[in-house]
C-alpha cells in the first residue's frame, strides 16, 4: 500500500503527462503482480463493491477522532471529499503496515460478510495501521469513489512502456469483462488467451465535436457524411459461433438485446461491426425516439412485451473485422465498401442494416441537409475522412461529429444545492421551472454551463435569498432566468411537467429577462410535439 500511495502522490502532484507516465511505468515494472493487476483494474473502472455506507463511515470516523459528528459534517463541504475529510481528522496511526494494495483490497471485500460491529472494528484497526495518504486511498476504496487523475489511455501508455508491448495491442487486451477474480496479471498482460480474445471487442474510435465551419476541413470530396444516430454505440462481435454485444463503456450487453443473436444467421464467423443500437420502427424504417430505447437500458432480462414495443437493430457504420482479419488499418472507404458488400441483400427481418451515407456536392448542401437531422431522429451528422484508419480513443483530425445546435428554453431557477469536490463551497446544482399561469412548474435540473465567476456570483445570491431549506436543497426567490440548452425532449409521467430533457445544461444567465418573460409550460409542450 505504501508503494501505491507513493504512486498516487507522484501522479497527484504533477500536471505533466510525461511525469505521470514515467511514474506509472516505474510502478508497473517493480510492483508485485497482484498489485499491478488491481491497479490496472482500478484505473479502468473495476472498483470493489462498497461494503460500508457513508453514514456509518462518518459516525465511526467521528468517534475515532473524538469529535462531534456535526463538526465532521460541517468540515466535509469545506474539504469537498469525504475520504479526505476522514483522513484529515483521524489521529496519527498507532502502528505501521507494509501490507500490499491487494491485501487491503482483500480486507475491504471481506467486510461484506461481517456484521456492522465487526466491520467497524476492522476499519478502525485499518486506520490505526495506515499513514495519511494510505488512509485517504483506503477510504476512497471503501466509498467506491476511487478516481485520480489518470485516464485509461495514459495508464495503457505507461503499461506499454513497462512491458515493451504495443499500446494498441494492450488496449485490446484490457477491453472486456475481466476482473482480478477471473484473471491473473500474467493471463491479462503477458499470456495469450484465445477464449478471451474470441469475445473481446476492439477499443472504440471516438470523434471530436466540430465547432468550426466545415470548410475548415478542406475539400469535401475527401470526406463521407452520415447521420449521427441517437442511440447506444456498440460493437457486435461474431466469433467462435457465438455473438457478443459491447457498449462503448466496455459493458457486455449481449443479454439485453437478444434480437441481435439473429445476426449469426446472416453473417459469417469472424465479423466485428461497429455501429449504433437503436429502437426501430420496422413499418417506417426509422428509429424510434430515444426514450423508447431508454426503457431497455439497465435491464438484464427483457420481457416479451418490451421486445415487441421497443425492438432494436444495429445500424452499422464500420467493419472492423472480416473473416477473422483485423481491418482497422484499412482506409475508411475500403472498410465501408466491404461492409456494404457483406450486408447487401439482408432480409427485412435481419436485426442489422448499414448506416446510409449522405450524398452532398459541397459544404453548403451538407449544411442544408444537416438542418433536417431531427426529422431523421438524428442528432446531426458525422464526418469521416475517407482515407482514415480506425484508431483508438479520441483523436483530432479524421472523425468529427457535427451536431445540431441544441434546443433552448428560458426557465426560472427555484432550487439550489451545493456541488462536490472543488465546487463543494459553491451552489452549482439547480432546479428550473417554466411558467403556468401564476404558478411555476419544475421541469429539469442542470449543474453545468456557467463559469466559475458566475457560480460564485449566484452562490452569494443564494445565501442571501433562501426561502426554505429541505436538507441540502434550498428554495430560493424565483428571480433569475437562465437559458437551458438540451439535446432532446420526451414525455415523462414521472415529472410534474410531463416532460424530460436530454443532456440539459445552462447556456446563458439571462440578466436581461424578467421572470414574466420566461417560457411557459405550453411552450414546453409545443417543443415536445415538434421534437419529441
Amino acid at each position: 500500500m505504501k508503494r501505491f500511495a507513493e504512486l498516487f502522490t507522484a501522479v497527484d502532484q504533477t500536471t505533466r503527462t510525461s511525469a505521470k507516465t514515467a511514474a506509472l511505468a516505474a510502478y508497473f515494472r517493480d510492483a508485485p503482480d497482484d498489485d499491478k493487476l488491481w491497479t490496472i483494474a482500478l484505473f479502468s473502472g473495476r472498483r470493489p463493491k462498497r461494503a460500508v455506507t457513508t453514514t456509518q463511515l462518518r459516525e465511526w470516523a467521528a468517534e475515532r477522532a473524538g469529535v462531534p459528528l456535526w463538526l465532521l459534517e460541517e468540515s466535509y463541504p469545506i474539504v469537498g471529499d469525504l475520504a479526505e475529510t476522514i483522513a484529515l481528522i483521524l489521529p496519527p496511526a498507532e502502528e505501521s503496515s507494509n501490507e500490499s494494495l491487494s491485501y487491503w483490497i482483500g480486507e475491504l471485500r471481506a467486510l461484506a460478510a461481517l456484521q456492522p460491529e465487526e466491520r467497524r472494528d476492522r476499519i478502525l484497526a485499518a486506520w490505526d495501521r495506515l499513514g495519511p495518504t494510505e488512509r485517504f486511498l483506503f477510504n476512497k476504496l471503501i466509498t467506491g469513489g476511487f478516481r485520480i487523475g489518470v485516464s485509461r489511455k495514459l495508464m495503457t501508455r505507461a503499461l506499454a512502456q513497462a512491458t515493451d508491448q504495443d499500446e494498441a495491442s494492450l488496449a485490446h487486451k484490457l477491453m472486456g469483462s475481466w476482473t482480478p477474480d477471473t484473471i491473473s496479471y500474467h493471463g491479462l498482460i503477458e499470456a495469450r488467451d484465445p477464449e478471451a480474445e474470441a469475445s473481446r471487442p476492439y477499443p472504440f474510435y471516438l470523434a471530436y465535436q466540430l465547432d468550426d465551419p466545415p470548410e475548415s476541413l478542406g475539400a469535401p470530396e475527401e470526406w463521407q457524411a452520415e447521420w449521427k444516430w441517437d442511440g447506444i454505440r456498440g460493437q457486435l462481435v461474431l466469433r467462435g459461433g457465438a455473438h457478443h454485444v459491447w457498449s462503448r463503456g466496455e459493458e457486455l450487453m449481449t443479454d439485453r438485446f437478444p434480437e441481435l443473436a439473429r445476426a449469426l444467421d446472416f453473417l459469417p464467423d469472424g465479423t466485428v461491426l461497429d455501429g449504433e443500437i437503436l429502437a426501430w420502427d420496422h413499418a417506417s424504417a426509422m428509429p424510434l425516439p430515444f426514450n423508447t430505447l431508454q426503457s431497455r437500458i439497465g435491464r438484464k432480462t427483457v420481457p416479451k412485451k418490451l421486445l415487441s414495443e421497443a425492438p432494436v437493430i444495429l445500424v452499422a457504420y464500420d467493419l472492423l473485422e472480416e473473416g477473422g482479419a483485423d481491418l482497422r488499418q484499412q482506409p475508411m472507404a475500403e472498410r465501408l465498401a466491404r461492409m456494404e458488400a457483406l450486408l447487401a441483400g439482408l432480409p427485412p427481418e435481419a436485426p442489422l442494416r448499414p448506416s446510409p451515407l449522405i450524398d452532398f456536392e459541397g459544404w453548403d448542401a451538407l449544411t442544408a441537409t444537416r438542418a433536417t437531422a431531427r426529422d431523421q431522429r438524428a442528432e446531426g451528422v458525422m464526418l469521416k475522412r475517407r482515407s482514415s484508419a480506425y484508431g483508438v480513443g479520441r483523436k483530432v483530425g479524421d472523425w468529427w461529429k457535427w451536431k445540431l445546435d441544441p434546443l433552448t428554453i428560458d426557465a426560472v431557477m427555484i432550487y439550489a444545492q451545493q456541488g462536490h469536490g472543488r465546487r463543494a463551497n459553491l451552489f452549482t446544482d439547480f432546479t428550473f421551472a417554466v411558467r403556468d399561469g401564476e404558478a411555476l412548474v419544475p421541469f429539469t435540473k442542470a449543474y453545468s454551463g456557467l463559469t466559475d465567476a458566475e457560480f460564485r456570483q449566484i452562490t452569494a445570491w443564494v445565501r442571501k435569498n433562501t426561502l426554505q431549506r429541505f436538507g441540502p436543497v434550498r428554495q430560493v426567490t424565483p428571480e433569475h432566468v437562465f437559458e437551458i440548452a438540451f439535446e432532446g425532449i420526451q414525455k415523462s409521467p414521472r415529472h410534474k411537467s410531463g416532460v424530460a430533457l436530454r443532456f440539459p445544461r445552462m447556456s446563458r444567465w439571462r440578466h436581461d429577462k424578467p421572470v414574466s418573460e420566461a417560457n411557459t409550460l405550453d411552450d414546453l409542450k409545443a417543443m415536445l410535439a415538434a421534437y419529441g
